[in-house]
């Protein structure tokens, strides 16, 4: 199978990317580098090249261009020869920071890439997976969340949180108007908090790998606000196993037909941010006591999926504990800084 990852260098493209790799399908990422690593590839090259050398062709080909340019995707067609089977699509900015920071920037970028890989997708054929996010139902606070539940946004006179989660949520309309008009064979998915390694812990980054690169450095966790909201957090290589189930599978395994569809992928285990801290300090051996800081607008309590669907056509659910994750991650990040 031939296949383009948008995003292919960033946290959940760089695994994915591997994870077919592993698979012997062929592979070409896009990604200007501007959230992504090319450091990230570094097991993707390793892989293409044991590939290549058992006479296997070369499996994999990067395109360091922008994910919004016709000519991106015009080059990865040549690379893979001409024709794609499937487009992931994960080409986007997040992170909380540049949520409120930038949202112009995370609204422009996130609907052209989307707009570009669509039509990139329909005019070859390609099936189509969408990476949306659960930051698409906004304010919601009906938990838990189900795969058709309403999205509800605030004023945006009172944060720009919502210009990523407006802009997953006006992707997956995007999403439908192809599905309607243009018979593409495309599928949604949604990851709720995926965490390993990989995941960047810099100040735009995401929760646990800050909060573990905080006790790497032996500084204090910082919780923002009160530390009570919750999250479901998912181990990245369940979550993997999801996307591509979603973008391999002709239909459900219940017998469901998958276009069109949009899948909550993630864990059920609810974890306050305050109890992700302690988890944390336990791994890692700190002492050193969190502090609690101010946190961003807009924060959601809770935020926990209903994964009925996935379950029933993908066949698939979470499986790796918390602990299990937090200590892998954790030994992942001792072994890169003492490398």
């Amino acid at each position: 199978m031939r296949v383009l990852v948008t995003g292919g260098a960033g946290f959940l493209g760089s695994h994915l990317c591997e994870s077919l790799l592993v698979d012997f399908h062929e592979v070409c990422a896009i990604d200007d580098m501007f959230r992504g690593r090319k450091k990230n590839l570094e097991s993707c090259k390793s892989l293409a090249k044991s590939i290549a050398e058992a006479g296997g062709g070369v499996p994999f080909h990067l395109v360091m261009k922008d994910g919004a340019a016709s000519e991106s995707y015009e080059t990865a067609l040549k690379r893979l020869n001409g024709s794609v089977d499937v487009v992931y699509h994960l080409a986007a900015i997040n992170g909380t920071r540049w949520f409120n920071e930038r949202p112009d920037l995370v609204a422009r970028v996130n609907l052209s890439t989307l707009q570009a890989a669509l039509d990139f997708a329909v005019t070859n054929g390609a099936r189509f997976v969408f990476t949306s996010s659960p930051e698409a139902f906004g304010d919601q606070h009906e938990m838990p969340i189900a795969s058709n539940s309403d999205s509800q946004f605030r004023s945006s006179a009172i944060h720009q949180r919502h210009s990523y989660g407006a802009s997953k949520y006006l992707g997956e309309l995007l999403i439908q108007h192809a599905v309607k008009t243009h018979s593409l064979d495309a599928r949604i998915v949604r990851p709720f908090n995926s965490y390993g390694p990989r995941l960047p812990g810099d100040s735009h980054g995401q929760v646990v790998s800050m909060m573990l690169e905080r006790c790497l450095a032996e500084e204090p966790i910082e919780i923002h606000g009160t530390g009570e909201q919750t999250r479901c957090f998912t181990w990245v290589e369940d979550m993997i196993q999801g996307i591509r189930s979603a973008g391999e599978l002709d239909q459900g395994l219940d017998g469901s037909n998958l276009t069109g569809r949009a899948f909550n992928l993630g864990s059920t285990e609810e974890t306050s941010i305050r109890k992700l801290a302690e988890i944390c300090r336990t791994v890692t051996g700190t002492e050193i006591s969190p502090i609690e800081v101010e946190g961003h607008p807009g924060d959601s309590e809770r935020r926990v999926p209903d994964c009925t669907e996935a379950r029933n056509a993908l066949g698939w659910e979470a499986n790796l504990p918390i602990l299990d994750g937090i200590q892998r991650t954790w030994a992942w990040m001792k072994a890169r800084h003492e490398a």
